[in-house]
């Protein structure tokens, strides 16, 4: 079984990124860590006790790492992209079996298994292929050491995952994937030409907000 543990903000730099989910969302992220070897850091903002906001870029303190940084911030394209302005990339799911789900995918589907650490935290994290994760609708998979991770160490912004959605020409492809994650119930399914991930929060004085992929 898996579940949601945080949406991924894709940024060019950290200020960039906390600029846009404090225009959008009301609520500025705090700074987060370092990933050593992975060529990022990051800064985040708490969803309640199980769930978190993740802002990510390119951490110009650390040499180029010796894999590509992850979420696709080397890809061309994505890197385009994120010169416009910050936005939602992809989105992490927790799961307590992350051996045994990604020995059942294989790599070619589930990705690597590899190890992170950010200050005292820890966590084994295994991000689906390009080919396989369908415009980063299909997340990847996180097992954090302590079995808990960040959300409950972060303050409550008040802000609340409401829903998140997915839009794809092949919605029985998309909704496959997930099954084999143990994640159907984990998002909302449309048929769309075109794919896109939604999330929908709501504020604490009850507003909606939403971020997209596109």
């Amino acid at each position: 079984m898996a579940e949601i543990d945080h949406l991924v903000i894709g940024a060019r730099t950290l200020e960039e990124g906390a600029a846009f989910v404090e225009a959008h969302l009301g609520a500025r992220p705090v700074p987060g860590g370092t990933h050593e070897g992975i060529g990022t850091h990051n800064m985040l903002l708490g969803l309640g006790p199980d769930c978190y906001l993740e802002v990510i870029a390119p951490d110009p303190g650390q040499p180029q790492p010796p894999h590509p940084r992850p979420f696709d911030l080397d890809d061309p394209g994505t890197r385009m992209m994120l010169e416009a302005e910050p936005r939602l990339i992809a989105w992490v799911a927790r799961t307590p079996v992350l051996d045994a789900v990604a020995a059942r995918l294989g790599a070619g589907q589930a990705g690597e298994v590899r190890p992170w650490k950010r200050g005292d935290l820890s966590w084994r994290m295994a991000m689906p292929p390009q080919r396989q994760d369908m415009s980063n609708l299909i997340p990847a998979l996180i097992q954090w050491d302590d079995g808990k991770g960040a959300a409950p160490r972060l303050a409550d912004s008040g802000l609340r995952l409401r829903a998140l959605e997915a839009e794809h020409p092949d919605v029985d492809a998309v909704r496959g994937a997930l099954a084999q994650r143990g994640l159907e119930e984990a998002v909302r399914l449309r048929r769309s030409p075109h794919a896109r991930l939604v999330a929908r929060l709501s504020r604490a004085d009850g507003s909606e907000a939403i971020l997209t992929t596109g």
